[in-house]
């Protein structure tokens, strides 16, 4: 993994065949029937946090095929913290600005990495993601909330300091392949230009040695390994769609998700009140 420490990411990873792809799609579509709208116009906590209501997202994060993967990057003992669904409709003007995944979230030290897994193609046509190698140095950056409209990321958040995009690599998937990105690798997406749905699912692992440095006590789901340091409060995935139990679970994650997201915006903005970087985690 030289390649994913010197850069701050790699790809490609073959998690499912294309029929498994496929299968998913159905599954996601089955799961908007029950939710009465497709996720990109649904209330946005049906987007985050899936494994904790449905169980075939809960499958999917445990895949041995990303954690192998993942496991060679932050190690044996692997706790999900988030999970969110990226989907682009055919011909939409969805898209993500410039951005580190650090920025609010609320974990130290800098060890979070996101496996985004493609369930259809995500090709440069269909808005893949455009990432910029950190050459060894990575670093967080000033950023905004700008809550940009038609932003896939609930903040809007985009890099507020010189960025120089030269060299950006345009990182296309297949249907069922995956890539991983560190939290402070700087990214961006595009509209949709195709004509099919582009649909990704980001999972957000850390291992158990990661805590969060907010006020809150947060949840995640441990997925591989033991949990020797109880930094979160340990919640079990979905086992059957859209149960009672599971859909419970979901509520308090996803409220205490958005309470963290939102301290850790203050935080940032505090932090960036005078010229320099934010301090350390």
């Amino acid at each position: 993994m030289q390649g994913y420490r010197w850069n701050g990411f790699a790809f490609p990873f073959r998690a499912l065949t294309d029929g498994e792809a496929a299968e998913r799609l159905a599954d996601l579509k089955e799961m908007e029937n029950r939710i009465g709208t497709p996720l990109t116009s649904a209330d946005l906590m049906w987007r985050g946090g899936a494994h904790y209501y449905a169980g075939w997202v809960n499958d999917l994060v445990r895949h041995p095929g990303v954690l192998d993967v993942v496991e060679d990057v932050i190690g044996p003992d692997i706790l999900v913290f988030w999970s969110t669904f990226f989907i682009k409709e055919p011909k939409s003007a969805g898209f993500t600005a410039w951005h580190q995944d650090s920025t609010y979230f609320g974990l130290a030290p800098y060890e979070h990495v996101t496996a985004w897994l493609a369930l259809s193609e995500a090709s440069e046509e269909a808005g893949c993601m455009e990432v910029l190698s950190s050459r060894g140095q990575p670093r967080q950056m000033r950023h905004d909330a700008a809550r940009l409209t038609n932003s896939l990321n609930g903040a809007g958040q985009v890099i507020t300091e010189p960025l120089d995009d030269n060299g950006r690599t345009v990182m296309s998937l297949r249907a069922g392949e995956f890539s991983l990105h560190h939290t402070l690798c700087c990214h961006t997406s595009a509209p949709n230009r195709a004509s099919h749905r582009r649909v990704g699912l980001g999972i957000s692992y850390i291992p158990t040695r990661v805590k969060p440095i907010g006020s809150l006590r947060l949840q995640a789901m441990l997925v591989r390994g033991e949990d020797r340091y109880g930094h979160f409060d340990l919640l079990p995935g979905a086992a059957e769609p859209f149960d009672p139990a599971g859909l419970d679970t979901h509520e308090r994650a996803y409220g205490r998700f958005r309470e963290n997201y939102r301290e850790q915006e203050e935080r940032h903005r505090a932090a960036f009140g005078t010229a320099g970087p934010v301090p350390a985690a």
